[in-house]
């Protein structure tokens, strides 16, 4: 395994005015917030969303992940970054979100969370406003935002889920992984009145494997839930995809031109040619009126 290394912060440059295309000085440029989860672990939601914020960073976006799997994060890891700093020093008081940047390849922005530390997999209600009041700030002047959540349906989970404007949910064509992801998009929709969600499908045999997993739950969420889903595409099993990992590089890195790297830039474009869902209303990129109202599963 490589060695780690510490990156510098990479300043958000401001732009706009005139003839740009983006908007003037002192306003605030709409930011896309996607949030990533999974119900079962260990179908390569991380990697997933690393390598997205990779291959949008080379089609010229400015991206930036939060690790959002508080007390197990290890996006770090997986980039082969060090970073001094994490979020768990922002929720102790200690540092604000700003320090904590630190700087992934692409570029692009990684705002870190912490390993083995249990109590941040159940922040409070005013911890959680806090954090994303910070966040919403903090993201102005970004193209996208990559929430990486956990896995499961804790409070944590849905609400970094259902505070973005689009939820991508992770599925392989593992039975129980299948199961997991209709019980997670049916707390969506039951607990948090969620009306639609994208499904990627990772680790797939075929573009033909892929689509089965997709009607599978297309079927049974349209005949017991009320949310509607959109199919987002498919990973395909590639064996370069590990060795990027033992590497602690992307397999979009390294190996562009694999059956995985093609997959990741194929879903970047199609992140960047889908219109992006309705936005907050008012001076805000996040929805977290949910926590306001008490809304937790």
């Amino acid at each position: 395994m490589s060695p780690t290394v510490s990156r510098k912060v990479i300043p958000l440059p401001r732009r706009g005015g005139p003839g740009t295309g983006e908007p003037p000085p002192g306003r605030k440029r709409p930011t896309r917030v996607l949030a990533v989860t999974s119900g079962k672990g260990g179908v390569g939601k991380t990697n997933i969303v690393a390598n997205l914020g990779f291959t949008l960073s080379r089609l010229g976006k400015k991206v930036m992940i939060l690790d959002a799997d508080l007390g197990l994060g290890n996006l770090d890891v997986l980039l082969g970054i060090a970073p001094r700093w994490n979020i768990s020093h922002v929720i102790r008081g200690e540092r604000v979100l700003a320090d904590i940047l630190a700087e992934g390849p692409g570029p692009m922005q990684i705002l870190p969370a912490a390993s083995g530390i249990q109590e941040l997999t159940r922040l409070n209600a005013e911890q959680k406003l806090q954090l994303f009041s910070d966040l919403d700030r903090l993201i102005d002047g970004v193209d996208l935002l990559l929430i990486d959540t956990a896995a499961g349906i804790s409070s944590n989970v849905m609400d970094f889920s259902v505070m973005a404007q689009e939820i991508v949910v992770v599925v392989s064509p593992e039975p129980t992984s299948i199961t997991d992801a209709y019980a997670l998009m049916k707390v969506l929709s039951l607990k948090y009145a969620e009306k639609s969600c994208k499904l990627l499908v990772n680790l797939a045999a075929s573009p033909r494997e892929a689509r089965d997993v997709f009607r599978q739950l297309e079927l049974v969420t349209g005949r017991f839930l009320d949310i509607r889903i959109e199919y987002w595409g498919h990973i395909l099993r590639d064996d370069h995809l590990a060795r990027g990992v033992k590497h602690q590089r992307l397999v979009s890195e390294l190996y562009p031109e694999s059956r995985a790297g093609r997959c990741f830039t194929e879903l970047a474009r199609r992140v960047i040619a889908t219109p992006p869902a309705h936005r907050p209303k008012g001076d805000t990129h996040l929805f977290w009126h949910h926590l306001v109202r008490g809304h937790h599963p």
